[in-house]
C-alpha cells in the first residue's frame, strides 16, 4: 500500500528504525541537537537552524519541522542514534514534485554524530521507505562540490552523481553550484 500524499495536504507521521539508527519526528527533547547545530559553521547557513542558540529559537525550529508535515510540504525527521538515545541530525523528504514521480532528500548531521554512519543509515532507511510508500521513480539530492563527506554518504546509499548544476541554490544570499545525485527505483 502506498501513501496517497498530495503536496499541501497533511501527511502521516513517519517513524523508521533499524538496529542502531532511526528517523522520527522532532521532539522538545532534541534541543541539545539544535544547540550543537547552531554552533556549526555551515548547518545554519543552509538550513533554518538558528545561527545563535536560545531555547525559544530551538523550539521554533522544532515547531517548523513538525509544521512541514501538517502543511504537506514533506517530512522533516530527526536522525536518532538509538544506542546513545539522542538525535544526531536531520533528514527531510520534500514532495513538491511528487506528482511528477520524484522527490528530494536533504540532510545534515551535527559534529558529535558524524563519522558513525548515521547519515548513510538514515538515507538508506528513508530512500527505501519512500520507494515503498510513495509513487515515485526518482529521489534527488543536491550537494555542494566541496562537501566530499556528504557525496560519499550519497554514493554509499546507492545515489549516483549526474551533473554539476550551476548557480543551483542560494547559500547565504550567493548562488552556489551543486552536484545533482539521484537514486532510481529498481525495476
Amino acid at each position: 500500500m502506498t501513501i496517497d500524499a498530495v503536496f499541501g495536504e497533511p501527511l502521516p507521521d513517519v517513524v523508521i528504525h533499524a538496529d542502531r539508527f532511526g528517523l522520527r519526528p522532532f521532539q522538545r527533547d532534541d534541543l541539545p541537537l539544535i544547540e550543537e547545530a547552531s554552533a556549526d559553521d555551515f548547518i545554519p547557513t543552509i538550513t533554518t537552524v538558528p545561527d545563535s542558540y536560545s531555547d525559544l529559537e530551538a523550539i521554533a525550529f522544532i515547531d517548523r519541522q513538525n509544521f512541514r508535515l501538517s502543511s504537506g510540504e514533506g517530512w522533516s525527521l530527526a536522525i536518532v542514534d538509538r544506542e546513545a538515545e539522542r538525535a544526531v541530525g536531520q533528514m527531510g523528504l520534500w514532495i513538491s514534485h511528487l506528482r511528477k514521480g520524484r522527490v528530494e532528500i536533504g540532510y545534515w548531521v551535527a559534529p558529535s554524530g558524524r563519522k558513525q554512519g548515521a547519515a548513510s543509515a538514515a538515507l538508506e532507511l528513508l530512500s527505501a521507505w519512500a520507494f515503498e510508500q510513495l509513487d515515485i521513480d526518482r529521489i534527488s539530492l543536491f550537494i555542494e562540490p566541496w562537501n566530499v563527506p556528504s557525496q560519499k554518504t550519497a554514493e554509499r546509499s546507492g545515489f549516483e552523481r549526474e551533473a554539476i548544476l550551476k548557480s543551483w541554490e542560494r547559500v547565504a544570499g550567493q548562488p552556489k553550484d551543486m552536484w545533482a545525485y539521484a537514486r532510481l527505483r529498481k525495476v
